[in-house]
């Protein structure tokens, strides 16, 4: 007689119920939200963006930035754009008569050279043509486009990011940078590496290390000033981005000659014990390039060799980014599992190969046994490698147990957010609010951030049972991760209480127009 009652109540004063018909809790009144929301576009990206989102673990920072800010920053500095080959040119124009160059500073009157230069500078509005055959060659040749910008403006570039990210309602941000690269690299042309004697080629690189993380420092330290400088950070007119928590991935280029991949490596690895900024280590550049491919194996070995001198250091490899046509089917074979087995990789980038691999099965159950998270990035597999929908392997892997996190890879180029790519996985795949929550916490849990989770095996800790109990609070000051993991949950609880009482979210049949003139 009571539940009828309370079902009776509930139907007179719309309050949702659950299975045994008490009140649905926040969280419970969401997912069924979220389940409506799925059939709405507008209103699930709405949602999707006001999502609290964990982390954003695969975010190269010089591909995170959007082409109209490097034009804005080459003309802060007087440089110059080549027309023909629409790119960004090192230097100021020299022939200002020649057709072919245009000062930056002449774009904002120059609709048609701006359109052009920012389609060259990014995939926005991509048609492949005879020069321009493919959006994985389009994709990587923007990079050599705007070059000429990235290093003097890395703080400039960092700020941007952390505004962005704290729009997007993202709590951490692990960018991939390369300061003082060069220097990294130049190193190995002093200390040639000869065969694999990794042992002699460290014995020479150690008289250049102290010099090596002093410049790696200090890029690190001028670019932080500078973004905190444009952020405002400290001051009441603070801007959001000071409030994501970024932590640096020491990125490494892959196609050069193996001393300077060595010297690269080795140095890397020092930058990462030396600075608690870089929590781990990573490799970038196309992986179905010619040195890429021919030098994979060897570079394994040298994740191997190093890892076992330097075992806290951290990797997350791009491993798989591949797909049959673009190499031979045995460049398929084993490249994540060479990352995963040889190197010692925590994490993987992309992926996208597993299908093609050689022991596919025992390496999924690997991946999940060892709880290596796979970095999905959706829009980019698309754009680069025309991997869409249910023909990505997200499934696959979902399936298998293995970990995985949604990331953005290159946002600015692709100009594509994490919310985009969090609505193609939630319109791709029928995951549940849970299953979305459990993408978000993963890149924090995965996160190579020190202390110990919040979660263990998709439980509370023991500690925080009761979250505002003494016991919980001495756990979350020991942990950095477990901290952000807890700020996470908290953001959860509002974002739960908000949208269940916006009006936007409700039913369609109970929505009213309050302001009939302003109905189209």
């Amino acid at each position: 007689m009571l539940l009828r009652s309370v079902v009776l109540a509930s139907a007179l004063f719309a309050v949702p119920l659950n299975a045994v018909g008490a009140p649905l809790t926040p969280e419970q009144a969401t997912a069924q939200l979220y389940t409506a929301l799925r059939t709405d576009p507008e209103r699930l990206t709405l949602f999707l963006r006001q999502f609290p989102k964990g982390a954003d673990l695969h975010n190269h920072l010089v591909g995170a930035i959007y082409a109209e800010s490097y034009l804005k920053w080459a003309a802060q500095d007087g440089l110059c754009v080549n027309t023909e080959t629409n790119s960004i040119s090192p230097n100021a124009c020299t022939k200002p008569e020649q057709q072919s160059q245009l000062p930056a500073t002449a774009l904002p009157h120059n609709a048609a050279t701006t359109t052009a230069m920012i389609d060259a500078l990014s995939m926005r509005d991509f048609v492949p043509t005879a020069q321009d055959r493919s959006g994985h060659d389009h994709f990587f040749a923007t990079f050599d486009k705007f070059a000429a910008v990235t290093s003097k403006h890395s703080g400039d570039s960092l700020a941007e990011a952390l505004d962005r990210a704290a729009n997007e309602n993202i709590t951490y941000l692990e960018l991939m940078v390369s300061p003082a690269l060069g220097q990294l690299i130049a190193a190995g042309g002093k200390h040639p590496l000869e065969g694999e004697n990794f042992q002699a080629a460290i014995a020479t690189l150690q008289k250049d290390l102290p010099s090596l993380l002093q410049a790696v420092k200090q890029e690190t330290d001028d670019m932080e000033a500078r973004a905190n400088t444009l952020l405002q950070c400290g001051t009441p007119q603070a801007h959001p981005g000071c409030h994501v928590t970024v932590r640096y991935l020491y990125q490494t280029v892959r196609v050069l000659p193996p001393p300077a991949v060595f010297s690269q490596l080795y140095a890397g690895y020092n930058v990462v014990q030396a600075d608690p900024r870089f929590v781990g280590l990573n490799f970038v550049a196309p992986e179905d390039n010619t040195i890429a491919m021919r030098d994979y194996d060897l570079h394994m070995r040298m994740f191997k060799t190093l890892g076992a001198l330097y075992p806290d250091v951290k990797l997350s490899l791009h491993a798989g980014e591949l797909v049959p046509g673009l190499v031979p089917p045995e460049g398929l074979e084993h490249h994540i599992e060479a990352a995963v087995n040889v190197a010692g990789a925590k994490r993987i980038g992309h992926g996208i190969d597993i299908i093609w691999e050689k022991n596919a099965p025992t390496l999924l159950q690997t991946m999940a046994k060892n709880n290596i998270l796979v970095e999905i990035n959706l829009t980019s597999n698309d754009l680069i490698l025309n991997v869409k929908g249910k023909e990505h392997p997200f499934a696959l892997y979902w399936r298998a147990g293995v970990p995985l996190a949604l990331s953005t890879d290159d946002e600015g180029v692709s100009r594509a957010d994490l919310t985009q790519d969090y609505y193609r996985a939630a319109t791709t795949w029928p995951l549940t609010y849970q299953e979305l929550k459990t993408l978000s916490r993963n890149g924090l849990t995965y996160a190579f951030l020190p202390g110990a989770s919040l979660w263990q095996h998709g439980i509370l800790t023991p500690a925080c049972t009761q979250k505002a109990s003494t016991a919980c609070t001495n756990f979350l000051k020991k942990s950095d991760k477990a901290r952000l993991q807890m700020a996470l949950e908290n953001k959860f609880s509002a974002f739960e209480e908000s949208v269940t009482k916006n009006r936007l979210f409700k039913n369609n049949k109970d929505f009213v127009n309050t302001n009939p003139a302003s109905a189209p």
